[in-house]
Order: structure tokens, then sequence, then C-alpha cells
């Protein structure tokens, strides 16, 4: 005996879509189960909005705008010159052995090297950019500061020899 070919759902569990709108005798014809006028009733509504506060002025409003956030600027990740004890005496820092050690992590444009704290050992650093500190502290230690070069500009770059 195959169970599997007599299985069904249990009575009452399908039922038919209801289709409001059609007609007095369908029970919700008229105003199709809305209710007589009011918000709820109309199309839209505006209550089912995430940030519907029940009529009152929505936060976003009452705020003031302030500043600007500009959205092509360089996300710079900081390392300061003491983390950097971390290396071995000679070793060359660059960004994929700091990425190694997890002093940098996530997406970022620009490298910068700060003067906080002490530097004892003698590296050589790669970096995009360095505070004055950092570079005295470097070459103060024996070692050398590196500088690459700017990213690549972001946005839509106009090619005029595309044409």
């Amino acid at each position: 005996m195959d169970i599997l070919s007599k299985l069904q759902a249990p009575e009452g569990a399908v039922t038919k879509r209801l289709r409001v709108g059609r007609g007095v005798g369908s029970g919700v014809g008229k105003t199709s189960g809305r209710g007589q006028k009011g918000q709820k009733a109309r199309a839209g509504g505006n209550i089912n909005k995430k940030h519907f506060q029940g009529g009152q002025t929505p936060i976003q409003r009452r705020l003031p705008k302030r500043g600007f956030r500009n959205p092509l600027a360089d996300i710079v990740v900081n390392v300061n010159v003491g983390d950097l004890e971390a290396f071995d005496n000679g070793a060359q820092v660059d960004l994929i052995s700091l990425h190694e050690r997890r002093l940098v992590q996530g997406r970022f444009d620009v490298l910068k090297i700060l003067g906080d704290g002490e530097l004892t050992k003698k590296l050589t650093v790669t970096a995009h950019r360095f505070s004055k500190g950092a570079v005295e502290k470097i070459e103060k230690a024996g070692g050398k500061a590196v500088v690459l070069a700017a990213p690549a500009p972001q946005g839509n770059s106009t090619d005029s020899s595309s044409s």
C-alpha cells in the first residue's frame, strides 16, 4: 500500500482566494472589507510605511539638516607608529603585511601612518600618506618611509580618447 499517493491536505486547510469588490452578494462588495471612509479606506493610506508615526510629523522632518557628506571622499585608515612594533627588525611593512597582522581591516582607499607611540625597530614602511611625526620616528629608528602613488579617482571619468 503506497501512502504517498493517498496524501492530501486536511479538510479546511485549502480555501479559495477571497475576491473582493464583486457585488453585494459576495459579502465583501462595495467597500471591499475596508469599512466606511477614513485613511485606512483610501488607496495608499501611508499607514504601512516603516517611518509612519501616527500622523505626527516624522522625525526625519523634525530634525534639522546639518553638514554635508561627500560620497566621493576617500576612506582613510590610520595606523600608529607604535603598532608597527609588532613587526620584526628589518621587515617590509606594506598593505599586505598589515592585513596579515590585522592592523588594518575592511575596505579602504588610503593608508596613513600616524606618529603616536614609539618605534625601536628598523622598518621599511610603505603607505599612501605619513604624518610628519611618523616620518621622523621611522627615520630616527633607522627605517625608511616609502610613499605610494595616490589611488585612482572614483566616479565617472570622462575618457576623451574613446571618441
